[in-house]
């Protein structure tokens, strides 16, 4: 097989096996309840960091291993105290909020260990944290924020429009502690851990920087899809339009923060769309 063949497969296989993943749950939950796509893809991803651990864990500082345990550690503290943000049964079995909230926090170390031995390999997102850029991690933080501002007042419109309901304000510290779970979890899965996971995928076959379009968009794609469980089942079309729209407005800008920035401006941008949404009672 040449190179050309081989990048090509690659790629081909790849997104085929995504594809999969959405076809056979979506067929499965015609007849039962299969696990919802975030359990699915989270599980996979956090398996697949974990094998990058193993191989890579020589690479990992004590910096790395403290930042990745802690932000675990946190986030399961805080998920059960949450009043505005609850997750769903993890594989259609959790239901108890406190396991979830062990499950959750163990997949959060898990991959933002793999993400960061994917950042010492040469990997396209950083973790300022974790290089000890702390100054430029707190500015980025803040740039997040003032890149999601715009998008996080259309979504919340967004909200009560496709909602057909009226703004109910919440207790804004509430939202903006219980917005960090999402954002947290899904920014370090999605954004750190699966775009870098596919990044390594194709950087043997494509140039450095088509791996990273294509390891980007693919995570895009997934992450923004992974939303419409129900939605693929009932109403196919709609999932796939909507799934278009978000993928657009709310998906390509954490990616190219992420890619051309690094993780903590696009998680700051994440997290304002959830806190101002929950704050605005959606």
């Amino acid at each position: 097989m040449s190179n050309t063949q081989r990048r090509w497969f690659t790629l081909f296989a790849a997104t085929a096996a995504i594809l999969m993943v959405f076809i056979i749950r979506t067929i499965m939950a015609r007849a039962g309840t299969p696990p919802r796509l975030f359990d699915i893809f989270d599980t996979a991803i956090s398996l697949a960091s974990l094998g990058v651990v193993v191989v890579g864990w020589r690479t990992l500082s004590r910096t790395d291993w403290l930042i990745s345990v802690g932000a675990g550690l946190l986030m399961a503290i805080l998920l059960p105290l949450a009043t505005l943000y609850s997750p769903y049964p993890f594989l259609e079995i959790v239901t108890d909020v406190r396991v979830r909230a062990v499950i959750n926090g163990v997949m959060i170390v898990v991959t933002t260990l793999g993400g960061l031995v994917i950042m010492h390999w040469g990997g396209p997102i950083t973790l300022q944290f974790a290089s000890m850029g702390w100054r430029r991690a707190v500015r980025s933080l803040l740039f997040g924020v003032a890149v999601g501002l715009p998008f996080a007042i259309l979504n919340g419109f967004a909200n009560a429009w496709t909602q057909n309901r009226p703004i109910t304000w919440q207790n804004p510290l509430a939202a903006a502690i219980d917005a960090l779970h999402p954002a947290v979890l899904e920014e370090v899965i999605y954004r750190f851990a699966f775009l870098g996971l596919l990044w390594l995928l194709f950087r043997r076959d494509w140039p450095n920087r088509h791996a990273v379009v294509l390891s980007g968009l693919l995570a895009l794609l997934t992450h923004t899809y992974s939303h419409y469980s129900e939605l693929f089942v009932t109403q196919p079309l709609t999932a796939l339009a909507m799934g278009a729209v978000m993928g657009l407005i709310w998906g390509i800008p954490p990616t190219l923060l992420a890619v051309r920035r690094d993780l903590e401006s696009a998680l700051s941008f994440h997290w304002l769309q959830d806190a101002i949404r929950f704050w605005l009672g959606f």
